[in-house]
């Protein structure tokens, strides 16, 4: 990729990391269906709230997260010249205040949607929740904290990714911070979301360590975060099985068995590939970070369809 012949709109496309925004938006996705569920329908409103909400948050987290971490890609870029795709703000792309800016403005819209929706659909709490979700993120990479520097980084973004956003979601379809579902699906959603937080780090262990990053990775070695994402995918899937079996408030199994089993499958995919994903070996590390993203982000969208499916046509209903 030539970066002199980008067009503005281009770079500005580069930067907002568009293949990223599944981490995000499929969580979000979830807490819209398990919200619709309780609902008994869902509300166009609550619809367009989520949209334009994650347009906003998405480019706030990912500018932000570029803006934060300028000094350690240009660390990367200097150890790794050819190992990894160009850095927005070391390569060249945008200015490091452009990226800064639009961040900050675009968190600003975040919060003035969420303030708008909640006056219009009559859900006063959607405006601190938002607030919550952006102090999350905010947290994790941004001064004073910048807990993923100091470590608790992976936590952060499991509570953030994994709590925080599908219970904004669910609250703004049906006006419960806990709806019926919601409960029993927590817990296997924190626990993937957990999983690609650890992941994330595997491409970035030497550059992370040398910038002083304290991450799992960092701490304990590529094939101890290799093995506790792997753990911690699996869990999750099982998680969401038990729960539809055990659970009095969970959604009936044959609306969770799908999702597990996309999950399911694809770890053993990921699994196969993992002896060769080691430190370094950057492009084995994107084939084995790609099935562990398709393991979570495909089996969350087939347990938001057949949830969904599940609340409007009665078939187990939240109770």
């Amino acid at each position: 990729m030539r970066v002199e012949s980008m067009s503005p709109g281009a770079r500005w496309w580069y930067a907002l990391k568009p293949a990223s925004w599944p981490k995000v938006l499929v969580p979000a996705l979830c807490g819209q269906a398990v919200g619709a569920a309780a609902a008994g329908r869902p509300s166009a409103g609550a619809l367009a709230f989520g949209a334009a909400w994650m347009l906003a948050d998405v480019a706030f987290v990912v500018l932000l997260n570029d803006w934060g971490d300028r000094g350690v890609d240009a660390l990367k870029r200097r150890m790794f010249p050819h190992g990894c795709s160009p850095k927005t703000i070391p390569d060249g792309i945008l200015p490091a205040r452009a990226l800064l800016l639009a961040g900050l403005g675009a968190g600003a819209a975040a919060l003035l949607v969420a303030w708008g929706a909640g006056r219009a659909l009559h859900r006063p709490l959607l405006l601190p929740l938002a607030v919550l979700a952006l102090a999350v993120f905010a947290a994790y990479t941004l001064p004073p904290l910048r807990l993923n520097y100091r470590g608790g980084g992976e936590l952060l973004e499991m509570v953030g990714v994994g709590g925080v956003l599908p219970v904004l979601h669910a609250y703004a379809q049906c006006g419960a911070v806990a709806p019926p579902w919601l409960g029993a699906l927590l817990p296997g959603l924190l626990l993937l979301s957990l999983s690609s937080a650890l992941a994330s780090g595997l491409s970035d262990e030497e550059s992370d360590r040398a910038g002083g990053k304290r991450t799992l990775t960092t701490a304990l070695g590529n094939a101890a975060a290799r093995r506790a994402a792997e753990a911690l995918l699996g869990l999750g899937a099982v998680l969401w099985l038990a729960a539809s079996a055990l659970a009095d408030r969970a959604p009936p199994a044959w609306s969770v068995a799908p999702a597990a089993a996309i999950a399911l499958g694809f770890r053993a995919r990921l699994v196969k590939k993992s002896a060769a994903a080691v430190t370094n070996a950057f492009a084995a590390q994107a084939a084995y970070k790609a099935d562990l993203h398709r393991a979570i982000w495909w089996g969350t969208a087939a347990l938001s369809a057949a949830v969904l499916a599940a609340g409007l046509t009665g078939r187990g209903a939240p109770r």
